[in-house]
């Protein structure tokens, strides 16, 4: 049976080898792996970076929490969730919200299960925007090209294009707290798939996205208008990101995985 999220909470050997590497300066990410090396058949044993990091942040107290968090080299900060059913902005808000807190644990587990995939929007010049699409166990990467920021047609486009996937490969969708995504349950209704919204300032959160974001600058400029690309364009972008070997997959191609092909294609 797969550990819950909380596992690391009220496991104590499992918290002794992550307090034990943290102390060697080592980062969650390396110990998360490490762990799956040295106990392939324990998965009590497995715990993954996001949780090492929530546990840090938000479990952790006194002077451990002082101790541990002073060997990360990053010294992010996140602010603990309040459960909060409506997220607002200075530009309104997001009705019925499902925090990032509520995630089945199964998601943050990249080697088990395909089908969750984590979204955002990219900006261009003259208020010119891409929707981007990983799919967190390949890095599969879809882009989907939008009229507009408005939730209505950014709605639209991903539910069309998430509804080209087999029924496996839709479990979850996890988005910043953009409003562009304001209309989510039209979004669930229309592909089955749950929307779950970061916290405030923290796009760590989906880090695969984030890192799918700065290897497409090479290709879709900030500089640029993005409306002049067609949809066709969009994937041959997306085909070229998914045909480069990856070091977080052992210099495989996200289009070599094994479910690659049936992700969605124009």
């Amino acid at each position: 049976m797969r550990p819950k999220r909380c596992l690391l909470a009220i496991h104590v050997r499992l918290q002794k080898a992550v307090a034990s590497k943290l102390m060697l300066d080592w980062s969650p990410e390396q110990i998360s792996g490490w762990l799956k090396i040295q106990y392939p058949d324990d998965e009590s044993m497995r715990v993954s970076h996001e949780t090492i990091y929530r546990s840090l942040f938000i479990q952790a107290r006194g002077v451990l929490k002082k101790e541990l968090m002073g060997h990360l080299r990053s010294k992010r900060r996140i602010r603990r969730s309040q459960h909060s059913r409506i997220f607002k902005d200075s530009r309104g808000q997001i009705v019925d919200a499902i925090s990032i807190r509520e995630r089945p644990a199964e998601v943050e587990d990249r080697a088990a299960i395909p089908g969750h995939w984590e979204g955002d929007l990219i900006g261009g010049t003259k208020n010119s925007h891409i929707a981007t699409l990983v799919e967190r166990h390949s890095r599969f990467t879809a882009l989907v090209k939008v009229r507009s920021k408005d939730t209505a047609a950014v709605v639209a486009a991903l539910s069309q294009q998430i509804r080209r996937l087999p029924t496996s490969l839709r479990r979850s969708l996890t988005w910043d707290r953009g409003l562009e995504m304001a209309k989510h349950k039209t979004f669930t209704v229309a592909t089955h798939v749950k929307v779950y919204f970061c916290d405030p300032h923290s796009p760590w959160q989906r880090g695969t996205n984030e890192n799918t974001n700065r290897l497409l600058q090479q290709y879709l400029s900030k500089k640029t208008d993005l409306s002049g690309y067609t949809q066709s364009q969009l994937d041959k972008i997306a085909l070229r990101l998914n045909q480069r070997p990856r070091k977080t997959l052992g210099f495989q191609t996200p289009a070599s995985k094994p479910h690659a092909s049936v992700a969605p294609t124009s």
